[in-house]
């Protein structure tokens, strides 16, 4: 989890964002606001979470999953899962 703790302050303020996300959905539902503009929110938090994800998904690939004596096969291999897991989070 060294990777996580490299990047914790990072990290947090990114949980921050989305957490302010969450809560502007509950005050535009509680307002009554149009549902494109609910459905706005949402999707923009969704995008917050997904790069939160791709992000600490990618550092375990890379910190936990590959070996630091991989060879050249291996890490191409690992960035081959990466940019999967990238495209799976847009």
């Amino acid at each position: 989890m060294a990777h996580i703790r490299e990047s914790k302050r990072k990290l947090v303020a990114r949980v921050r964002r989305i957490r302010g996300q969450v809560e502007a959905i509950e005050t535009a539902l509680e307002a009554g606001d149009e549902c494109a503009d609910v459905l706005q929110i949402i999707a923009a938090t969704r995008g917050a979470i997904n790069g939160l994800m791709n992000e600490l998904v990618e550092g375990h690939i890379r910190h936990h999953v590959l070996s630091p004596r991989a060879a050249a096969a291996e890490r191409q291999g690992a960035e081959e899962l990466i940019d999967i897991v990238r495209s799976y989070f847009r």
